[in-house]
């Protein structure tokens, strides 16, 4: 096992988290009990299952999401937070915040990316 250390905090976040859509699965897990995979694709949004299924593999290996799985015939499978990633989903609150108050302003720097970038 090699060691791995980070320079500060954020790093070590960016290294458990890092990617558009698990800060996503995190924010819609927070919202609810229990999701299904069908019902936690349709809150993120454009994932792919693949990438979706991926994603929450990683999330799961890493603590912060936990699989439940009833053994049922069809497959029943749901996704819940651990105790670690409530923790850290409780953190993220004060970025939505500001993220919903500059909601119009970031709407208008990223369309501007986006022309920039045609």
């Amino acid at each position: 096992m090699r060691e791995v250390s980070f320079s500060c905090g954020m790093e070590a976040v960016l290294d458990l988290v890092g990617g558009k859509w698990k800060l996503l699965i995190l924010y819609h897990l927070m919202h609810s009990k229990q999701l299904r995979f069908g019902e936690l694709r349709r809150l993120v949004g454009n994932v792919s299952e693949k990438m979706l299924s991926q994603q929450l593999k990683e999330m799961t290996s890493d603590g912060l999401v936990r699989r439940i799985d009833f053994r049922t015939v069809p497959p029943h499978v749901e996704y819940e937070l651990t105790a670690f990633g409530k923790d850290f989903g409780k953190n993220l609150q004060p970025i939505c915040e500001w993220g919903s108050q500059n909601m119009e302003e970031i709407s208008a720097i990223s369309a501007a990316r986006a022309i920039r970038n045609t």
